[in-house]
This record gives structure tokens, sequence and C-alpha cells, in this order.
């Protein structure tokens, strides 16, 4: 190993290239820092290269791929319609090397240095970096941490890797699987159970509780359309073991009763826990605060419990979302440069990619009452929304919850075509605190998706148009 003889100086070093690493070099640049841009493997980390692009690739081929069977509706005839999950993977990778190409020619343009090699702290201004037989290292003023996670092995899965997937290999399949458990109730578990179910593969969906995040409403519709989509599903159930069998496997369940449920596949995708890639950054050297599961402990700016080290990402725990990555990126970058900065998790976006897609942001209705709040809610079938019907996309609802008392709007939850652009909507308005006169006075274009979220507005007093009206108010009437 070749080592530099002195520390060379630079100004703002991030380690990691992800989604947050390289928005907060970018938007650090615009703000007049040198940047100096550490990255071990592809610029784009794990979301662009194994996780966020190439899952959302899949998850537009299968519903492009299923809308083929409504094409006959339509006076749209074919024949000889096939699928070639090879054919699917080279376009993947088209996508993930484009996209990588844009970012390495941003931050050229942005006069982004970029390094090659894996980082670790050598002490407070200090980092090294490794690659090859090439050992450099470097003094800063100021640092970000954009380093990632790792997943932790499910201790039930004592099995060959082709047979068990994670989020990280789950769309690296070389043929589509015969039979794929899916073991989770994350995003990721229904939007592949929706994709692979999509292309043919026989899918079952099993989870020890309910899907994580979602409101009641917007779950029993998911439930009704993975039944009707013919997607196997079992809750309640926990993963005790999984044994190979000859080219399949057997996956063990125990319910809480103590009942016991075998079933057989030729894949088990397991949801797992990851845990934050400090470790091996050295970050015990330097008395960065982290937690048990080595997450960096970071406050509204970013910044770690060193004043000149900000961190920023999946590293920081809580939820693991590029969205997140990416605003926190940039929040850091203002703070470095001086600038008033505050990260904010309130109103995240969460969007899963099934068929049809499921949005939401801001509070179920679960939780508003949980936080003290009197509730109600408006609720509209997207089964009486015109666009709906001409495109034949007619199954999902659209609910919003609202303040009854001041008519604040705090959460809005959709399922349905169209559902993760309107969500948009949906966040503009929560960080606003519209109420519910700033959703039902603007025009709404017509016929579109977008009026079914108007139509669940006007439901919170009753006065939604292409519904029936309660049981209560035909009563009154």
């Amino acid at each position: 190993m070749v080592v530099g003889e002195l520390a060379q100086e630079r100004e703002l070093v991030i380690i990691g290239g992800g989604p947050g690493g390289y928005t907060a070099a970018i938007r650090a640049a615009q703000l007049g820092k040198e940047v100096t841009l550490v990255e071990k493997g592809d610029l784009g980390g794990v979301c662009l290269n194994q996780g966020c692009i190439p899952s959302k690739v899949l998850a537009h081929v299968s519903a492009k791929y299923g809308e083929l069977s409504k094409m006959g509706g339509l006076g749209i005839s074919m024949s000889h319609v096939s699928f070639d999950l090879s054919q699917t993977a080279e376009y993947k990778n088209q996508v993930t090397a484009n996209l990588r190409k844009g970012v390495e020619a941003l931050c050229r343009q942005h006069k982004v240095e970029l390094i090659r090699g894996k980082a670790s702290f050598l002490s407070d201004d200090r980092i090294g970096v490794e690659n090859g037989d090439d050992f450099q290292v470097y003094s800063f003023k100021a640092a970000i941490i954009a380093a990632g996670t790792s997943p932790v092995s499910h201790p039930a899965a004592a099995v060959d890797p082709p047979y068990i997937l994670d989020s990280r290999s789950l769309y690296s399949l070389e043929s589509l699987p015969e039979h794929l458990i899916l073991y989770g109730n994350d995003y990721t578990a229904i939007e592949a159970a929706f994709s692979y179910r999509s292309l043919g593969s026989e899918v079952t969906l099993v989870h020890e509780h309910g899907f994580s995040g979602l409101d009641a409403s917007i779950e029993k519709e998911l439930i009704r359309v993975m039944k009707k989509t013919k997607i196997k599903w079992k809750q309640g159930m926990e993963l005790k073991q999984a044994l190979k069998q000859e080219g399949t496997l057997k996956a063990v369940f125990k319910a809480d009763d103590g009942t016991e449920l075998e079933i057989e596949g030729t894949h088990l995708y397991l949801q797992t826990e990851f845990q934050g890639n400090s470790e091996e950054l050295g970050l015990n050297r330097l008395g960065i605060k982290t937690d048990s599961r080595g997450f960096v402990e970071i406050d509204r700016e970013c910044r770690t419990s060193r004043s000149h080290i900000w961190a920023i990402g999946d590293i920081t725990g809580g939820i693991q979302l590029a969205v997140k990555a990416i605003s926190q990126g940039k929040a850091a970058a203002a703070s470095i440069a001086g600038l008033p900065a505050e990260w904010n998790d309130g109103f995240i976006p969460m969007v899963i990619r099934s068929q049809p897609p499921i949005a939401c942001a801001g509070l179920t209705e679960e939780e508003a009452k949980a936080g003290g709040h009197k509730v109600k809610t408006g609720m509209f079938s997207f089964a009486g929304n015109g666009f709906a019907s001409l495109s034949g996309q007619k199954d999902g609802i659209a609910k919003v919850v609202s303040d009854a008392e001041n008519e604040v709007i705090l959460g809005v939850h959709l399922i349905g075509n169209g559902a993760a652009e309107l969500i948009s909507t949906g966040i503009t308005s929560l960080e606003m605190a519209a109420r519910e006169e700033d959703l039902s006075f603007p025009l709404y274009p017509h016929p579109s998706m977008n009026e079914g979220l108007l139509e669940a507005v006007e439901d919170l007093a009753g006065l939604a148009i292409h519904k029936p009206p309660s049981k209560e108010l035909a009563r009154q009437r």
C-alpha cells in the first residue's frame, strides 16, 4: 500500500455519493463551497443502482404488461405478447448507467471533485481514502457523512443466497420466480408482490403485523385489490425457519396461537433490519454519538455531536427513503454555507408503486385520534371518477383527514392511478397548514384523477357530488 506523506487540504469532504451525498455536494458547490465527494462504489448509491430505480423499472414494466389484458375492451387487438426478464434487465442497466453518467456530469459541471475509494476518519479533521494499493490522507474544515447502511442477516434464513433475497437483490434476478414468498410489511414487499404477480409469478405475501404506515382505509382497499389480483396473503405470522430443498425452499411460519404454516416456494424475500455504516468509518475515534445500531445522532441542521461534521440519509436512522436523504443533504449544505437551515421530517411522503400505486402524507386517521385531535374524514372511491372509468383504472380511494374543530388538513392518503403525482398537492397543503376550503375552492381539471381528491375534501362536509349520500344523511332528507 502506498501512503500519501502529507495530508491534502480540502474545504468540505462528503463521504458517500448516494442521493443525499451527491445532492449535498452539488448544493454546497452552488453555495460557493469547494467540495470533495468520496465514493467507494457507483455514484447514486443503493437507491440508483440496487433499490429505488431498479424496483421502479420493474414496477413500470409490470404495470404496462398488466394493462395489455385490458386493451381488447378499448378496441386494440394484440397477439403473441410475451415478456423477457433479460431484456428488462438490459433496459434497467441502461437506465441506471445513464442516470449515473448524468450525476457524474453534474458533479463535473459544478466542479465537485470526485475521489474513488473507501473513506475512514483518522481524526476529527482528517480522513484516509483507500483505493486498492493507494492510500491518501485529506484534511478538511467540514465534513458530511452520507455513508448509508448495511442489511442485518435474518436469523431464520441460513439458506444459500440464490434462494434468499433482500431489498438489494430482489431486483437482480435473472429469471422470474416460479413462486415468490415475500416476508415483510413495507413498501418493498408490497411493490414486489404486484410487480412479480403481474409478470406471471405465483406470489405469497406474509407478515407479522399490519402494513407499515398505512391508514386503515388504505390498507383495507390494498387487501381487496391483492385478493382481486390473486396475491396470496397471510397476516399474523412470524418466520421461524427457512429450509433448502431440491430446487426449492420451505418457509416455516408460526402464528401467535402456536399454529404453524409451511409454504414451499422458489425464492424467499426477507424484510431485514439495517445498521448504520458508522463502525467502518471509525466514528468511535471522534466521539460522535451513535445509537446501538450505529445510526448517527443529529440535530435539526443535520449536525452531529461534533460541530463541524454533519450526517445525512440512512445512516441517521428513522425512515430510510431517498427523499429524506435529499432534503437532509440540502439542509446540511445550507448550514455549512452559513445559511438558516432546518431538516423537518413532518410530512415525508410515502409512495408505493403497487398496482394501483399508493401515496400518503401526514397523519393517518388513527394517528390523528391518538394525537388528541377531534377528527373527521372524507373519502371518495375512484370508481366514481370519470377519468378512472374511461381509462379502466377504477380501483382505489382518496381519503382526507381533517381536524373537526379548525378544519385544518392533517393527512392525505391515496391508492389509485396517479397517486404518486397527486400526493404533491397533499404535501403542499400540509406544509401550508391548509384548511378544507383551501382545497375545495380551487378549480380541478376535468376529467382527471385530481377530481378524486377534490371529492374526498368535499366529502368532509358530506358534499361530494359523485358519491351516494350516507344512510344517515339520506334519512335526514
